[in-house]
């Protein structure tokens, strides 16, 4: 047990709560590793969330053009700056991933998806959080209608898949979930192509 009565994790021979926030969880834990020695690691506990790369297949593009994708222009006070991003949000309490990626593709990019596609789940950094962002393409889009919160400042802008690619080989998009959305969608056209 922990210092509030939680069940520990494996692994775990003490846990204290050092902050809990509305979005994470930092925790100090006394932990026996696999070859028997002891240590004191901080952990950030967080709920998930749900990323969302939208895509128009080339039928839905100019003739010639396409396959596009909508990337978000994103102010991000912890970077210093703006960031080129796909859609996506925490997961609400008891969420499904799907639900989530739905609900920010809209509420983001002012779009709705009459198919997501799942791609994969990404450990966002390993090394001090538990957070897991599961990523999903959406194909079939039709305007909805944006609703942004007060402190999401955000530009929307349609473009082709390629050059998103080209984005990413650049450095130009840095985001991880981005990268990771931006390459399989790339990688992989038998998912979304039909």
């Amino acid at each position: 047990m922990s210092d509030s009565g939680e069940v520990l994790e494996p692994g775990a021979r003490a846990s204290r709560s050092v902050y809990r926030g509305k979005i994470l969880d930092v925790r100090e834990d006394t932990v026996r590793f696999p070859n028997g020695s002891e240590g004191v690691l901080e952990i950030v506990r967080h709920r998930g969330a749900a990323a969302v790369l939208p895509l128009y297949r080339p039928a839905e593009c100019a003739e010639g053009t396409g396959p596009d994708v909508i990337l978000l222009r994103q102010y991000r006070y912890a970077v210093g700056g703006t960031l080129w991003e796909a859609p996506a949000g925490k997961l609400d309490e008891g969420e499904p991933p799907d639900v989530c990626a739905a609900r920010e593709l809209e509420e983001e990019a002012g779009v709705s998806a009459s198919r997501l596609i799942p791609l994969t789940t990404l450990l966002t950094t390993p090394g001090f959080s538990d957070e897991r962002i599961h990523l999903f393409l959406a194909v079939g889009l039709e305007e909805g209608r944006q609703a942004l919160e007060e402190h999401e400042i955000i530009e929307c802008r349609r473009m082709p898949l390629a050059t998103a690619v080209d984005m990413v080989l650049a450095g130009d998009i840095v985001d991880g979930k981005t990268v990771c959305l931006v390459m399989m969608a790339a990688a992989s056209p038998g998912l979304w192509d039909g």
